[in-house]
């Protein structure tokens, strides 16, 4: 895998990921069309994980194993943020 590469991806997919943490908190993601509550972040990584598969494979060219990678990364990422409320 280029990791250098997937660094980039997930730099990308990050920055098109808003966290409104206002009211009910929301997410916006570009591999979901609408958004999602950050309190079902956690409980439904399924459903989102196929949506960001598809994104990567359709938009960056990924493979499973490296949006694999990407998803893991960013699930970290995001659920960090959450915890600290965008700190």
């Amino acid at each position: 895998m280029d990791y250098k590469f997937l660094k980039k991806v997930l730099d990308q997919i990050l920055s098109e990921t808003r966290i409104d943490y206002r009211g009910r908190g929301k997410i916006f993601t570009p591999f979901i069309l609408s958004h999602f509550l950050i309190s079902t972040f956690t409980i439904h990584y399924s459903s989102y994980r196929s949506n960001f598969f598809n994104h990567c494979k359709n938009v960056y060219g990924l493979n499973e194993e490296e949006s694999k990678y990407v998803w893991e990364e960013y699930k970290r990422i995001i659920k960090d943020k959450i915890d600290n409320n965008g700190l």
